[in-house]
């Protein structure tokens, strides 16, 4: 087990007064089996006029806020501690892709099974992952007949990994899946993505997984404050397994375990956000995000 104290902070300076502003915050952790969140802190400078904690279509907690004075910028940050369990699998010990995407197949006047029916709300297009061919035809050769789901999925991850190169000023959030494919370049978001695609275009429910993972320093050096980031990874359906999903990092290829902090999942990114809303007033402006990871025998 490992057990974290994370800090996420977010600033906006609008550059001119806002009026009115809405937030919708997914930054309060999810719990699992795999994890659990000894305790959570969150501060708003300026302090919302409304405020609701609740839980979204994904069973995710998420919290709302509304401004209704106006102010020139906005400060959020939370904190937590969080402790991780080991969740490794034997990624051979699965059913074949092709059985598990033929018993997912709709068939007017079946009975599908509980847990299948729930996975399907992950197997369609949503707004950053297409269901294309050209996807599928990528992911080909991972997935000959008759191959174990968690297997192939692995040999799909390595393969996003050892083809593409992470390169932060590839793309943006808006940069479509299939331009990521041709250029082999992006980011953990991208890399995501693509994975997810490729996954629901050989008929296979994925899932796209946003939370911290714990960087190490150089060798001899101090852990930078603010120097890590929020991370994607993937969750591919695997029924049978502990809790029916597996979890794939293509960036890193690696089966996230106690490094991984999850805070929310969902179709894609625009799911699950740390932090999205909309304003009236203000200027151009870019957020400022700074996370640090730590692990509590550090702190």
């Amino acid at each position: 087990m490992a057990r974290y104290h994370v800090i996420h902070e977010t600033r906006y300076d609008y550059g001119s007064s806002v009026s009115l502003s809405q937030q919708m915050l997914h930054l309060l952790p999810r719990a699992s089996q795999w994890q659990n969140c000894l305790d959570y802190r969150l501060d708003v400078d300026p302090a919302p006029d409304w405020r609701k904690l609740g839980t979204d279509t994904f069973g995710n907690p998420v919290e709302w806020f509304a401004f209704y004075e106006p102010h020139d910028a906005l400060h959020i940050c939370s904190e937590m501690h969080i402790e991780v369990h080991p969740h490794r699998i034997d990624t051979l010990e699965s059913i074949a892709w092709d059985a598990l995407a033929e018993r997912l197949t709709y068939r007017s006047g079946g009975h599908p099974d509980i847990d299948d029916l729930a996975a399907k709300r992950y197997l369609f297009e949503s707004p950053h992952v297409r269901v294309k061919h050209e996807l599928a035809a990528y992911a080909d050769d991972c997935f000959p007949p008759g191959r174990p789901v968690l297997e192939a999925t692995a040999a799909l991850m390595e393969k996003i990994f050892t083809e593409f190169e992470f390169d932060p000023e590839a793309t943006t959030d808006a940069t479509p899946v299939l331009e990521v494919l041709k250029n082999k370049r992006g980011v953990c978001q991208d890399f995501a993505h693509l994975m997810i695609a490729c996954l629901r275009a050989k008929g296979l429910p994925a899932r796209y997984m946003s939370g911290y993972l714990l960087t190490h320093p150089p060798e001899g050096q101090p852990r930078m404050i603010g120097a890590d980031a929020s991370h994607a990874w993937v969750a591919v359906y695997a029924p049978g397994s502990a809790d029916g999903w597996i979890e794939f990092d293509p960036t890193n290829n690696l089966l996230p375990d106690t490094q991984h902090i999850t805070l929310a999942w969902g179709r894609d990114f625009s799911d699950v956000s740390p932090l999205r809303g909309v304003i009236l007033g203000g200027g151009g402006h870019e957020p400022e995000v700074a996370v640090t990871v730590t692990p509590l025998d550090e702190a």
